[in-house]
C-alpha cells in the first residue's frame, strides 16, 4: 500500500525581524482538496492519495517597514484556523480509509486462507483441455455422420423413384413382350394353316396331274380305237362300196373329221390343264408370299422379343446395381413377389 499527500500551504508571522516573504501572495480557497482510495484485489496494493492546496491571502503591503495592515493580519489568522480544521477533517477520514483498508486487506488474507486449504484439500486441478479437442473431433464426426446420412437419405429416395420408374417401365415393356408372343403364336397358326394350305394344294396339282395323264391315255386310246375303227370300216367301204364313190376321198373326210376332233379334244383338254396349272401355280405363289411375309415377320418379331430381352435384362442390371453399390445396404419398398413371378416367367 502506497500512501502519498500534497499539501500546498503558507504560512507568514508578522512582526519583528522573523517574516519570511512568501513566492506569491497566498490566498486561502476553502474546498479545494481532493482524496482518492484505490485497492487492488483482495485489498493488496491498495493507494491513497490526498491532495490539497490551499492558500492564505494577505494584504501585507509592498515593503517590510510600510507599516502592517491589521486588517490583512486578522484576515490571514482566519485562515490558518480554517486550515487547520480542514486539515484535522482530512487526517479523520483518512484514518477511518486506513481502517478500513486494514479490515479489507485482513477479510483478503482470511479468504485466501480459506481458498489456500480448500484447494489443498481438493487436490490439485485436472486439466480437461485434451478432453476439449477430443470433443472437437466427437462432434466434427457426428456433423460429418449427419451429413453422410442426409447424403444416404437422399440416395434412398433418389434409388426409390429410380426403381418405381424402372419397375413402370419393366411393366409396360412386359406388356408389350406379352402382345408380341400373342401375335407370334397368332402368326404361328396362320403359318400352320398355310403349311396345310400348300400341302393340300401339291396334293391337288399331284391328282391333276396324274388326271392329266390319264385323260391323255385315254384320248391315245380312244385316237388309236377310231384310227383303226376307221381303218377297218375303210376295208368294208372298199368291198361293200359301190364303184361309183370314192372311198379315198370319204376316207380323207373322215380322218379330218376325226382328226379336227381330236385335235379340239386336245386342245380343250390342254387349254384346261393349263388353267387349272396356272390357277393353282397362282394360289401357291400367292400362298408362297404369305408364307415369306409370315416369316418375315416372325423374323422381325424375334427379333423384336430378343431387344426386349436384351432391355428387360439391362433395366434389371440398373434396378439392381443401386442396390448392390456402397458398403451400405439400402432397402427398396417394391413388390419383390411381383418382380420373381415375372423373372421365373420370362427369364
Amino acid at each position: 500500500m502506497s500512501y502519498s499527500r500534497s499539501v500546498y500551504s503558507s504560512n507568514s508571522i508578522v512582526g519583528g525581524s522573523s517574516y519570511r516573504p512568501l513566492s506569491s501572495a497566498p490566498r486561502y480557497v476553502p474546498g479545494s482538496s481532493s482524496a482518492s482510495v484505490h485497492a487492488g484485489a483482495g485489498g493488496s496494493g491498495a493507494r491513497i492519495s490526498v491532495s490539497r492546496v490551499s492558500t492564505v491571502g494577505s494584504g501585507v503591503g509592498g515593503g517590510f517597514g510600510g507599516g502592517f495592515n491589521a486588517s490583512s493580519g486578522g484576515s490571514l489568522i482566519g485562515g490558518v484556523q480554517n486550515e487547520k480544521e480542514t486539515m484535522q477533517c482530512l487526517n479523520d477520514r483518512l484514518a477511518s480509509y486506513l481502517d478500513r483498508v486494514r479490515s479489507l486487506e485482513a477479510a483478503n488474507e482470511k479468504l485466501e486462507l480459506q481458498i489456500r486449504q480448500h484447494l489443498e484439500k481438493k487436490g490439485p486441478t485436472k486439466d480437461w483441455s485434451p478432453y476439449f479437442q477430443m470433443l472437437e473431433d466427437l462432434r466434427k464426426q457426428v456433423f460429418d455422420s449427419t451429413v453422410d446420412n442426409s447424403q444416404l437419405v437422399l440416395q434412398i429416395d433418389n434409388a426409390r423413384l429410380a426403381a418405381d420408374d424402372f419397375r413402370v417401365k419393366f411393366e409396360s415393356e412386359l406388356a408389350i413382350r406379352l402382345s408380341v408372343e400373342a401375335d407370334i403364336n397368332g402368326l404361328r397358326k396362320v403359318i400352320d394353316d398355310t403349311n396345310v394350305t400348300r400341302l393340300n394344294l401339291e396334293n391337288e396339282i399331284e391328282s391333276l396331274k396324274e388326271e392329266l395323264i390319264f385323260l391323255k391315255k385315254n384320248h391315245q386310246d380312244d385316237v388309236d380305237a377310231l384310227q383303226a375303227q376307221i381303218a377297218g370300216s375303210a376295208v368294208t367301204v372298199e368291198v361293200d362300196a359301190p364303184n361309183t364313190q370314192d372311198l379315198g376321198k370319204v376316207m380323207a373326210e373322215i380322218r379330218a373329221q376325226y382328226d379336227g376332233l381330236a385335235q379340239k379334244n386336245r386342245e380343250d383338254a390342254e387349254k384346261w390343264y393349263q388353267s387349272k396349272v396356272e390357277e393353282h401355280t397362282m394360289q401357291i405363289t400367292h400362298d408362297t408370299q404369305e408364307l415369306q411375309s409370315a416369316k418375315s415377320s416372325v423374323t422381325e418379331l424375334r427379333r423384336t422379343l430378343q431387344s426386349l430381352e436384351i432391355e428387360l435384362d439391362a433395366l434389371r442390371n440398373q434396378v439392381r446395381t443401386p442396390i448392390m453399390a456402397g458398403s451400405h445396404k439400402l432397402v427398396f419398398i417394391v413388390p419383390c413377389t411381383t418382380y420373381r413371378k415375372y423373372v421365373k416367367t420370362y427369364a
